[in-house]
């Protein structure tokens, strides 16, 4: 590998990342950008890899991006995004026969919530919550800490919440957009048990950093092939579509202000 080639880490939260890369890194070398990738086990050991300069770029979670913002006081560089990232949302799903219908009657039941590492079932839902005057003390949190150091990525927890929903172990929970549309076309969510009650304020999903060290053509050279991917292009769609999106974003940063 030369000194020109991009290297890219995600985290290797399901097996079809694996192809979900090969087929970026085509798009990328047939495009005359020279790419490889790296993939983690986790996105703690991918951040550090970044700030220690081994991986140019990384594919992270908001939580992971805040926290190379963080590290690097502000002065990483956002690079892109997908169309599907920005304004997320979570969903309070709750049982019909439990009498929640919002986020004020949640006093004295069990609540389920996702991974303590998943933005989008247990840190930001739990913030906006209190934030919408709920008393997080006067709730039963009933967590699911599975796949942790995958951030939610491979939805696990999020299953488990409304398993225990579905079974009153739990009588509300909450899921991300993903999840809640995803399981009720599948037809696992019974509706005429389950509900959703109540959606948070939106925010953003995943981003892809860099250092302010990276050199300004391995910038170029990444936005350029990222950014030519084309949902009309029969050969760029089958990545968009394994990768969820329909169009790469520009990045932007008033997503993560929570």
């Amino acid at each position: 590998m030369t000194d020109e080639t991009l290297l890219i880490g995600a985290v290797a939260y399901d097996p079809k990342v694996v192809s979900i890369w090969e087929r970026i890194r085509e798009h990328f070398v047939s495009s005359g950008v020279p790419m490889d990738f790296a993939l983690f086990s986790n996105y703690e050991r991918q951040v550090e890899a970044l700030l220690a300069g081994h991986v140019d770029i990384a594919w992270n979670t908001p939580l992971a991006h805040v926290r190379v913002q963080r590290r690097t006081e502000g002065t990483s560089l956002s690079l892109g995004m997908r169309d599907s990232d920005q304004d997320f949302h979570s969903h309070l799903v709750a049982r019909k026969d439990s009498g929640i219908r919002g986020p004020a009657d949640l006093r004295g039941h069990t609540l389920a919530v996702g991974s303590r590492d998943s933005t989008q079932a247990r840190i930001l839902p739990l913030q906006f919550l209190a934030e919408a005057g709920v008393d997080l003390a006067s709730v039963k949190i009933l967590a699911f800490d599975t796949d942790l150091g995958k951030h939610g990525d491979t939805g696990s927890s999020e299953v488990d919440v409304l398993k225990a929903v579905h079974d009153g172990r739990a009588q509300a929970g909450v899921v991300g957009d993903l999840m809640w549309v995803n399981e009720q076309a599948a037809g696992r969510v019974n509706t005429a048990q389950v509900q959703a009650v109540w959606t948070s304020p939106p925010f953003d999903h995943c981003m892809f950093d860099a250092l302010p060290t990276l050199p300004k053509a391995k910038r170029e050279a990444f936005e350029r092939a990222l950014f030519a991917m084309r949902w009309e292009n029969p050969a760029h769609r089958a990545i968009l579509e394994l990768e969820g999106l329909k169009e790469w974003m520009p990045p932007r940063e008033q997503g993560y202000a929570s």
